[in-house]
């Protein structure tokens, strides 16, 4: 990985990987808020609806998001965007203080969520501005994998301020201490974009883009613009394909480790054994990353990204053929390297083939079809997976979706 070349990139990485910390910081409090606290029982169908609750709106308002990105300064963007999502979580935390699990709380998390997903679609678009074209798959294994694994890092921080707030206050405030915590992370992301020049994210100055109540126009025109580069629109299709199986899997964990391999009466053992699993799969995710660049300077990029979304397809078979806490972590770690190869690469792919008057309005387009990916994968699961979790048939329908992906979508005639 060439890091010398990165220079202003560092930027950048800093505002991701902050930003990322805190977010994993700020899910680990709503996961123990709604799933692993003692008075609420988990459920695949609410968390389900969790995610779909939260990430399908997005879509809706994706594309007057891109257009926005592909208009204004992108760090002035991701600037406000994260001190609105400080405020945000401090509203929050008045609400979970509150103990309100209802329509008020859905609402809160549904716009922090949202945020989020247009401050990461701004630094995705900024990428290729700061690395030469050569150097985006190494950029991309360091600012994607390093902010999934600060993710991980900051739920496990999270585990650990909420047990120390346990020890002071009861398990709503505690909760709401740890919202407030996020809430400061994400005041420091937004002062971190300062570092950047104005325009140093993009877009470029002469740029003219649509205005952004045009969006939705331009939505159209993103598709029509990618379908007219296959390879770039299936690159984006197979990363749906991999986020959508993985969010499956991770459902399936989390309620496993919460109903079965754990005593369904102690949440808190369920919610160490989730966040173990989440840390083997971040450093599988990690070394996913690692080996990323290098293989692509022997294999091309295409043919590596094939590869590993079979290799993705192999653990899930495992475990359903043996349905245990063991084989569980381990597909966790394997698909996740396998899976983030696949990201690391495709997200090249895309970033090198759209020019940059296009990159915000293709990148939200990219995140509205990975968020309805999620929100199927998610669903799809829920719908086949019991209360205990143990269930052949969702591993197996994932191990299916990959080897689709890998051998009808990605064959030579098409994606190369």
């Amino acid at each position: 990985m060439s890091l010398p070349h990165f220079g202003r990139f560092w930027r950048l990485i800093a505002v991701r990987w902050m930003g990322q910390g805190t977010d994993g910081l700020y899910q680990s409090a709503l996961a123990a808020f709604l799933l692993f606290s003692p008075e609420r029982a988990a459920s695949a169908q609410a968390a389900a609806v969790a995610f779909a609750v939260v990430l399908l709106p997005y879509s809706l308002i994706g594309p007057v998001v891109g257009t926005v990105l592909d208009k204004f300064s992108r760090r002035q963007i991701i600037f406000f965007a994260n001190n609105l999502r400080a405020l945000v979580l401090i509203f929050v935390a008045c609400v979970l203080l509150l103990g309100n699990t209802g329509i008020l709380l859905t609402f809160t998390v549904l716009v922090s969520f949202g945020i989020n997903r247009l401050i990461l679609a701004g630094l995705s678009a900024a990428t290729p501005r700061l690395v030469s074209p050569e150097n985006l798959i190494s950029a991309n294994a360091l600012s994607v994998t390093g902010g999934t694994i600060a993710i991980v890092l900051g739920g496990g921080v999270g585990v650990g301020l909420r047990q120390i707030f346990n020890s002071i206050a009861d398990s709503d405030q505690a909760d709401s201490l740890l919202v407030i915590v996020a809430a400061l992370g994400y005041f420091i992301a937004a002062l971190l974009a300062l570092r950047a020049k104005r325009d140093e994210f993009g877009p470029e100055p002469h740029v003219v883009a649509p205005a952004w109540y045009e969006g939705f126009n331009e939505m159209r025109e993103g598709f029509r613009y990618l379908t007219e580069r296959t390879t770039s629109f299936i690159a984006i299709v197979v990363v749906a394909i991999q986020r959508g199986g993985l969010t499956a899997l991770t459902l399936m964990a989390l309620i496993l480790e919460r109903n079965t391999f754990n005593d369904a009466d102690n949440p808190d053992a369920g919610l160490g054994g989730f966040a173990f699993a989440l840390v083997l799969s971040g450093v599988g995710i990690m070394l996913g990353a690692i080996i990323t660049p290098a293989a692509t300077r022997i294999i091309n990029r295409y043919t590596w990204s094939r590869y590993s979304m079979v290799a993705a397809a192999i653990m899930p078979i495992v475990f359903a053929l043996t349905l245990n806490e063991i084989t569980l972590i381990l597909m966790g770690f394997f698909t996740g390297m396998a899976g983030q190869a696949v990201k690391v690469t495709n997200d090249a792919i895309v970033q090198q083939t759209t020019s940059d008057i296009y990159r915000g309005r293709v990148f939200a387009v990219y995140d509205v079809i990975v968020n309805a990916a999620i929100v199927s994968g998610a669903l799809l699961c829920s719908a086949f997976l019991p209360t205990s979790g143990l269930t052949r048939t969702v591993p197996i329908g994932i191990c299916i979706a990959y080897l689709f992906a890998a051998l009808a979508l990605m064959n030579k005639r098409i994606f190369k």
